[in-house]
């Protein structure tokens, strides 16, 4: 008999973008590359990546249409894809994503993004608020589920959502279950994303602290009558060297290059969500903000003078060190409890390659030695 372990299930995701952009990299005028595109979903699939995130933001290309050409180019890659609820009507979405992970295959996911910043929402037409959103998100997510899980006509009358006779036809393939990822740190998010997600997701805090968010996370899915709290996911970015030296130059060098010229090239270009004069809105950005004020280095490796420059914005708290020290670091968080890892690299193509060629590769051979270390431990202790 084999018996299950929590690092069988270990998921590493990356995330893709349409463009030859980031925070140390200007990019050009093109917003969609397809060409750059599908190097970048490529080089994720052969460095042996689970799934890829496609973020979401409102004048970004559309994540959807992301997903079918990534599909198109790859064979096996998973398709996370970021979806905000209160732009397009439940029942059209549900179909998206379902016509998506017919032709794809069985490889797509949802990741909700319920919003960050009033300023960002109303770029869509969305004035509702913040908490609001998050009623408003529990119950898309409502319809989103019993689309793809029941078959027959219904009908809906919530407060935000109504409609009558809907009858989907195109379901998940194969009858699969399509999972839903879910971000936010705010007592709203929790509430909704213990609810309904399947993978509750994380930006990159201390052990501690993460720890925190997934004992917050743990109950309230008690609390809504789950057995099991979500899966969790923490994202990171990796700033790999040879050496742990060598690692620790890199990073400051990035580091003088977001705060320099180009880096603010970029935060003009993406929009950014919380300038430098302003507190941002969102739970996620001033959690990350009060880990950056408390200390640069935590734990094995967290660094957050990243996080401090750009403002707070996103997954921006960097693991630094060399292979070895990274996937030491990653599998830390592994042992409280994390079940999904996202990382993505300052120099974004060339990082996915490199973390396809040193890191993933040593994380997944001590997962695996773990696994099987637990495992016959679990059958020595049945023996006796």
């Amino acid at each position: 008999m084999s018996h299950a372990s929590p690092y069988d299930d270990v998921e590493i995701l990356g995330m893709i973008g349409t463009a030859d952009a980031s925070e140390i990299r200007p990019g050009n005028a093109a917003v969609v590359d397809p060409d750059y595109t599908a190097r970048f979903a490529r080089a994720h699939e052969e460095g042996g990546f689970d799934r890829v995130l496609i973020g979401y933001g409102s004048g970004w290309a559309e994540g959807s249409q992301v997903a079918a050409y990534a599909a198109a180019h790859t064979e096996r890659l998973g398709l996370l894809v970021a979806h905000r609820p209160g732009v397009v009507h439940p029942t059209l979405a549900a179909r998206t994503f379902t016509t998506l992970d017919q032709f794809s295959k069985g490889r797509v996911a949802l990741n909700i993004v319920t919003g960050s910043t009033n300023a960002e929402q109303r770029r869509e037409g969305d004035y509702v608020p913040h908490d609001e959103r998050y009623d408003r998100t529990d119950e898309y997510l409502q319809i989103l589920r019993t689309a793809w899980d029941t078959k027959g006509p219904r009908d809906f009358e919530g407060r935000y959502y109504r409609f009558e006779g809907a009858t989907p036809q195109v379901f998940p393939y194969q009858d699969r279950h399509l999972e839903l990822f879910f971000g936010g740190s705010s007592p709203a998010a929790y509430v909704v994303g213990a609810r309904r997600a399947d993978t509750y997701m994380l930006w990159g805090e201390p052990l501690k602290e993460t720890g925190e968010q997934i004992a917050t996370v743990t109950a309230r899915a008690a609390e809504a009558g789950r057995a099991r709290r979500p899966r969790i996911s923490v994202s990171f970015r990796p700033i790999l060297g040879a050496t742990d030296e060598a690692a620790w130059e890199r990073a400051h060098g990035i580091l003088d290059t977001i705060n320099g010229a180009v880096g603010a090239q970029f935060k003009q270009k993406m929009g950014q969500l919380h300038p430098r004069d302003r507190a941002p809105e969102n739970a996620g950005s001033q959690r990350l903000l009060a880990v950056a004020e408390k200390g640069e280095l935590h734990d094995r490796c967290l660094w957050t003078p990243t996080t401090r420059a750009v403002g707070g914005g996103g997954n921006s708290t960097a693991l630094v060190g060399s292979p070895e020290t990274v996937a030491a670091a990653i599998l830390d968080y592994v042992e409280i409890g994390v079940d999904t890892v996202l990382i993505r690299g300052y120099d974004p193509l060339q990082d996915a390659i490199d973390y396809g060629r040193d890191l993933l590769p040593l994380v997944r051979q001590e997962l695996a030695h773990r696994a099987a270390t637990r495992r016959t431990g679990v059958t020595e202790k049945a023996a006796v």
